[in-house]
């Protein structure tokens, strides 16, 4: 564990595997990942300088790393597998537990309390990086890109060969799969007296 003592160099190999997973989670291909992981690391110790304090350096070798993971993605983007999991191509049985056939909710959501104070929440983030971690291969990989790499649809669908209609239905059920995920385990935890 880096302290603020600890030689920049060392609190940024510190960080690697954290980097790694979500690289894996990203690119889905251990030797890309790494690859990305290793220019980030390089890019970081090439100009320590750049690293102005003014986040946590976490979250600026993440800032880093999402940009090679989309050159990574665009470098390689037929080469990369999306077909229908089968687990992505059945239909959802969530979507039925979640909606009413008029497309209202079955039962209301749970109240969510403060959504910005706990997006500050080192344990939230920890509970909704394994609820993204238990996402199917293909939604979680999406998800991500959507939302995390700031993916424009039509860039994802692109380098996906992706419909606007398929990647939507995906990107759906992922977020019912979040939404299920942290009403259980961070949600429902908290309400508790």
């Amino acid at each position: 564990m880096s302290t603020p003592d600890t030689p920049f160099d060392q609190q940024v190999a510190d960080l690697r595997p954290y980097l790694m997973k979500f690289a894996r989670l990203q690119l889905r291909n251990e030797a890309w990942a790494e690859d990305a992981v290793s220019e980030t690391l390089l890019a970081a110790l090439a100009r320590p300088q750049s690293f102005e304090r003014r986040s946590q350096l976490k979250t600026w070798l993440v800032g880093i790393l999402k940009h090679k993971v989309v050159d990574a993605l665009r470098h390689h983007g037929r080469e990369v597998c999306v077909g229908d999991d089968t687990e992505d191509a059945r239909e959802d049985p969530l979507e039925h537990m979640a909606f009413k056939a008029d497309g209202h909710f079955a039962e209301a959501p749970a109240d969510w309390g403060n959504p910005e104070q706990d997006l500050d929440s080192r344990q939230f983030m920890a509970v909704l990086e394994a609820c993204t971690e238990r996402l199917p291969a293909v939604q979680g990989r999406l998800f991500l890109m959507r939302e995390w790499l700031e993916l424009s649809t039509d860039e994802i669908c692109k380098e996906l060969a992706l419909t606007p209609t398929n990647l939507y239905v995906l990107l759906h059920r992922a977020r019912l799969r979040l939404r299920e995920c942290l009403e259980q385990n961070w949600f429902a935890r908290t309400q508790r007296p």
